[in-house]
């Protein structure tokens, strides 16, 4: 045979008829149709498909244009030249609950077992600038994440662990540039140079806008904390990541794969857009720029998601923002396993489903990995789960082998193929954002979240009519006995942390807490960077309610946007 048609026309076609075919989705989880076979004839410039080109012809496929080599534009296969040959992605386990006690204790223990950085996360009051006294955190406080009030929870969440040996990333958005405050306040009592710390917050809030919902003030004022953040550490922090771009919210909200790196790459755009309008140079801040993104079932589309995105973004800052560094042009990654595929029911299949994840992440070449654990569709992880979990990104990385070469995927025809069809849907989508005004322009008029409530309803029926199989879901059903073993956040958080604030307030500078008030209200309605006034607010004591209220008074806050 010398062409995939005359190949399935004599060969493939009647074994079909033969045999017959297997009742299922021939497609990836995003619906992108999946092909018997590949071969050169589907690395065609424009991503079509040639069924009729000959075997030994790639179609006009440019491997220094598509791939290049690792560590180098357009960084399809990596954006270090050794990757794991060098050392191992940082194994970073998402955690926090209850107080900055309880969360310690954990954290501790996944630095004893290997853990290699820090991943906090926050409660639904931290998240949306409330202390857990206020009327508004009644029945949240410790729930979904650790309470952070004040300096002091702030201490005691890192009591033990110098802040100069360990790298931490914080998810929180509305809230970032406090929690950064904090952060440093704490380097600062621990006597550790900032310029020192390492680590990120996540200080995304366009994605809330679009799938999340934890915002607090209008756009604009909530871009003039992020451009301040990334210019306060430009000079002050430069090992700070200022941003982690997130698609993994979005996708957890339904979107599609390439719906979630295009929306995804549309708000990094964003943001830099806004960064340079407040008078930063591009080469200044691009290379402190990290995304985060999400890891589905679909190995192969997963591995070639990721390898779009970094080609796109090499793309983008090259040729749109004439970014000069290649630093710039480098999209590194954190990734964490899909939240939204874990059962509840025959919930140890959770730990397959994160297995096979977390390889497609590393086969991916992300820089970090959070690995879930097999009853977060139950409640919070035991520890017992956050082990096993972590067990399985070092059985990744000490056993399985594919860490030992960059890229090993690279050069399969389904995975350039996917790859480039994955580029050409997504930078569809950025298209049409560009042409609705941007990124803002279109979450104001509900383009992302349709999109995304499109796609989800469409997944949804999939498995409804079981299209789609779901393993102890909608197929391979059996009885189970209630699970007992489960995490139970101590019901009493919220009455101690109220009580320590209580205490706080008490003992504290009432009219060095005034005088902050009142400078913070200043500038917040200057032009005057807000970082250093909220390290010393914190620094004085103010608490993380005092604070968002003070700037709530001054910029108003953001209601839920309406999709017509």
């Amino acid at each position: 045979m010398t062409t995939r048609d005359e190949w399935a026309e004599k060969v493939y076609g009647p074994a079909v008829r033969k045999a017959g075919e297997r009742e299922a989705l021939f497609a990836t989880s995003s619906g992108t149709p999946v092909q018997p076979v590949y071969d050169p004839s589907d690395l065609g410039g424009d991503g079509t498909v040639h069924g009729d080109a000959p075997l030994q012809d790639g179609g006009g496929w440019d491997y220094l244009e598509r791939l290049g080599f690792p560590g180098e534009y357009p960084f399809t296969r990596g954006v270090q030249p050794t990757m794991y040959r060098g050392r191992l992605w940082t194994m970073r386990q998402y955690a926090g609950f209850g107080d900055a006690e309880e969360s310690n204790r954990r954290y501790r223990y996944l630095l004893d077992n290997g853990q290699t950085g820090l991943s906090v996360a926050f409660d639904l009051p931290t998240q949306i600038g409330y202390d857990a006294d206020d009327p508004m955190a009644s029945g949240e406080v410790g729930k979904v994440g650790v309470s952070i009030c004040s300096i002091e929870d702030m201490n005691r969440l890192f009591d033990g662990i110098p802040l100069s040996d360990v790298t931490t990333s914080m998810t929180i958005n509305a809230t970032a540039s406090i929690l950064l405050a904090l952060y440093c306040a704490v380097a600062k009592r621990q006597g550790v140079a900032l310029d020192q710390i390492g680590g990120t917050v996540q200080n995304d809030i366009l994605k809330e806008y679009i799938a999340r919902g934890t915002y607090i003030f209008p756009p604009q004022a909530s871009m003039r904390l992020i451009t301040d953040l990334f210019a306060f550490c430009r000079d002050s922090v430069p090992q700070w990541n200022t941003i982690s771009i997130s698609g993994y919210h979005i996708r957890e909200a339904g979107a599609t794969a390439p719906q979630e790196i295009a929306f995804t790459l549309a708000n990094a755009v964003a943001y830099v857009e806004a960064a340079l309008k407040a008078g930063l140079s591009v080469d200044d801040f691009a290379p402190r720029l990290s995304f985060f993104f999400g890891c589905h079932n679909n190995l192969i589309e997963e591995v070639a998601k990721f390898r779009a995105a970094r080609r796109m973004w090499a793309r983008i800052m090259r040729d749109r923002f004439k970014a000069q560094d290649p630093r710039s042009m480098m999209l590194r990654f954190h990734t964490q396993t899909a939240g939204v595929t874990l059962t509840a029911q025959q919930a140890d299949n959770n730990i397959v489903r994160t297995a096979i994840q977390a390889l497609a992440a590393v086969i991916g070449g992300t820089q970090s990995l959070h690995t879930n654990s097999r009853d977060e569709a139950l409640s919070l992880p035991t520890q017992k789960s956050v082990e096993i979990a972590l067990r399985t990104q070092q059985i990744i990385g000490y056993e399985s082998g594919v860490a030992d070469t960059v890229d090993p995927f690279a050069g399969s025809y389904y995975v350039e193929s996917l790859t480039d069809q994955v580029e050409e849907e997504a930078s569809r989508y950025i298209d049409q954002i560009d042409a609705l005004g941007g990124s803002l322009e279109a979450i104001e008029r509900g383009f992302q979240q349709k999109e995304i409530q499109d796609a989800s309803y469409g997944y949804v029926m999939q498995v409804e009519e079981k299209k789609r199989i779901i393993v102890g879901v909608n197929e391979f059903q059996s009885e189970e006995p209630e699970v007992q073993d489960i995490m139970r956040v101590d019901p009493t958080v919220g009455q101690k942390q109220s009580e320590r604030l209580a205490e706080l307030r008490s003992r504290r500078d009432g009219a060095a807490v005034e005088r902050m008030r009142a400078r913070l209200a200043d500038v917040a309605l200057s032009n005057e960077n807000t970082m250093p006034v909220l390290i010393e607010a914190v620094e004085n004591q103010m608490t993380m309610g005092e604070i968002c209220r003070t700037l709530r008074e001054a910029w108003g806050e953001q209601r839920e946007f309406v999709i017509f």
